[in-house]
């Protein structure tokens, strides 16, 4: 909880924190197994688009220099001493799709075991932190296994998936992992991953030259994947499927959405399955997480650009830690009005995770 400028005081649910092991060698030893441990995979770092300045906030790396992200400590006391955040959603990042996908899902399988072992059971903030647990899409009796093993831990409140596919994600070979989802009432969420495993450029017509240019057209694969699963009926198909785009995009969704509704409306007899406006399937079903890098930033039309496609009921504040970006809730777009600023800090993620805010403190 932190307090506003005109002297209220707002709860604060970080929805995107991303947790690493502390080094390969953390990995490898203590938590994979043969014939994976010696098996080749690419480090976190190893992508083509490093950020200028580096990929992490300063003061993010453990005391003993560990990975920024992985000691807990270290964590909690800069998201919950030093930002006023009351919990925070854990977010493992992988390695990328991996061109074994039984070693996809050994990855993703440790990077679970960790999590829960060493976050969520930790003695002290344990009770203050949520978990995904990660899945590879390419492995679809890996990921049903991995959701088997955690859908009833009571903190684990979401299911992580890849950004980066071999397909669109409205595909219907993806079908049976949704499904799986919406059993275990858990919403999947879906990131751009770290590691560059198999790599498939940011843009349909190939790859960029700098980072600025990587980071501006990435994020709209977000787009791609939401207006591909619009219109191969996968809300339609599955009412109860909640899908988080983890990692922006929610400045974009606006433009695109209204043209596949002009598009749309005289083109409906070609998607019976899907024979609603393409909008009308945003709500209940499509959130976002907004960081410090998404639009339009602190503008004087904020407020209204935010209630456009209501994007106000969409959006969690995530900050992204421990990323060079990473993101601080007090900063936040001053016109937002109250009600846009509780439901982007807290309110919109309390009631999609099921997270308790105490009475005390959801009053301000």
């Amino acid at each position: 909880m932190f307090e506003l400028a005109d002297g209220t005081r707002t709860p604060v649910i970080d929805a995107s924190v991303h947790i690493f092991f502390g080094s390969n060698k953390d990995l490898r030893q203590n938590f994979m197994h043969e014939p994976f441990r010696s098996r080749g995979f690419p480090d976190y770092e190893m992508d083509w688009y490093g950020a200028p300045g580096g990929e992490y906030a300063k003061g993010t790396k453990g005391p003993d220099g560990q990975y920024p992200g992985s000691d807990v400590d270290t964590v909690a006391k800069h998201l919950f001493d030093d930002r006023g955040v009351d919990i925070a959603v854990l977010h493992p990042m992988t390695r990328g799709i991996m061109p074994d996908r039984h070693l996809g899902t050994a990855i993703a399988a440790a990077h679970n075991e960790m999590m829960v072992t060493r976050w969520l059971e930790h003695p002290e903030f344990g009770p203050r932190f949520r978990g995904t647990i990660r899945v590879d899409p390419d492995d679809m009796a890996g990921s049903l296994r991995e959701i088997e093993k955690y859908k009833d831990h009571p903190q684990v409140v979401q299911i992580g998936i890849p950004l980066q596919s071999r397909e669109l994600y409205g595909k219907p070979q993806f079908w049976e992992l949704w499904e799986a989802a919406v059993d275990a009432g858990l919403p999947v969420a879906t990131h751009i991953e770290v590691g560059e495993g198999i790599a498939f450029p940011p843009t349909p017509s190939g790859n960029t030259r700098t980072f600025e240019q990587y980071l501006g057209f990435m994020s709209l694969n977000y787009i791609y994947h939401l207006l591909n699963m619009i219109a191969e009926g996968v809300f339609e198909r599955l009412p109860d499927l909640k899908f988080v785009w983890a990692d922006g995009a929610a400045d974009m969704v606006t433009p695109f959405i209204w043209r596949m509704d002009c598009f749309g409306r005289p083109h409906l007899e070609q998607t019976p399955w899907a024979p609603r406006m393409p909008s009308d399937y945003l709500p209940g079903h499509v959130f976002f997480i907004h960081n410090s890098i998404d639009g339009p930033g602190d503008a004087d039309f904020a407020d209204q650009w935010l209630s456009f496609t209501g994007k106000d009921d969409m959006l969690m504040f995530g900050s992204s830690y421990p990323h060079w970006h990473c993101g601080d809730a007090r900063e936040l777009p001053a016109a937002w009005t109250a009600e846009q600023r509780e439901k982007v800090c807290w309110r919109n993620a309390a009631g999609l995770y099921g997270i308790e805010i105490p009475a005390g403190l959801a009053a301000r």
